[in-house]
């Protein structure tokens, strides 16, 4: 029985099953935590749904924004963008199955422990916003997963969309802190000194970044998460797996851009990788 946590997908069906078999993945005994953004962008996102979906309590799915924004396409929030490739799976006959499976996924998964009960170990896909604490981010996601679980979920999403609030200190109304929860565990990478998120840089972080004279930081150099807390997370390709601090794991090593899809044996930490199977462009 092992534990295992691939980063994103976003529709490479065929790399994912290759990096299964490498691995040996026995869905009867093993586990799957998958660090969201299962769709979009690659040239399967269908059969990515089904496949993952058919785990069953195998897989353990955390939502990511290119997930949000397909549930947003199916409820005729927002339309579908032609890069995104989703035009097979809008179609399927199984698209409503599919969809309801979805929008009942969390945003946070933690992962168990078993051999250090003191230590913890959590997967969201774009990490941990540094103005939240662990148990301030497992209510919120909680909080933000009831509204995308429920009969107005297309309301929520119609709610999800803006970049403000920025900071947890003027998340004031039920909308601010679900539009601030979605943005901090799907789209965040920089923050401002004061925490507050940042949303227009993608670049690694291999030198100091302004944006409009105010420098910004990756998320996790400013949040001080325990020493004894593990926190893994995708959507950040042009990382590429690299992070300085150590219990810090990035996991989305850009396959849709054409390098590799990357999963972590939780067990003894080790990596395995697989190249894409198509390039489709570089980071």
């Amino acid at each position: 029985m092992a534990t295992y946590i691939v980063g994103d997908i976003q529709g490479c069906f065929n790399e994912l099953k290759a990096l299964l078999n490498k691995a040996n993945f026995n869905p009867k005994g093993d586990t799957l935590y998958l660090a969201g953004d299962l769709v979009a962008r690659g040239p399967d996102s269908l059969s990515t749904l089904r496949f993952v979906k058919s785990l069953g309590n195998a897989a353990k799915v955390v939502l990511g924004n290119h997930d949000l924004h397909l549930l947003s396409v199916y409820h005729g929030v927002k339309k579908v963008k032609k890069a995104d490739k989703l035009d097979q799976l809008l179609a399927a006959d199984d698209i409503k199955d599919l969809m309801d499976w979805l929008a009942k996924q969390p945003l946070i998964q933690q992962i168990p422990t078993h051999a250090n009960r003191e230590s913890k170990a959590f997967v969201s896909h774009a990490g941990l916003p540094p103005q939240w604490d662990i148990t301030t981010a497992l209510a919120c996601a909680t909080n933000a997963e009831k509204k995308l679980a429920s009969a107005k979920l297309p309301d929520w999403l119609s709610l999800m969309y803006g970049e403000q609030p920025n900071s947890w200190k003027n998340a004031h109304s039920e909308e601010d802190k679900f539009r601030y929860t979605i943005n901090s565990l799907t789209r965040m990478r920089y923050c401002f000194n004061d925490g507050s998120l940042e949303f227009s840089c993608k670049e690694a972080p291999n030198k100091i970044q302004q944006v409009n004279s105010h420098i910004i930081s990756p998320w996790y150099e400013l949040n001080q998460v325990p020493v004894n807390v593990t926190w893994l997370f995708g959507h950040w390709a042009s990382l590429m797996g690299q992070c300085p601090v150590s219990n810090i794991i990035p996991l989305d090593t850009g396959c849709v851009w054409g390098n590799y899809l990357s999963m972590m044996r939780w067990e003894d930490k080790k990596i395995f990788n697989v190249p894409a199977h198509s390039h489709i462009n570089a980071i």
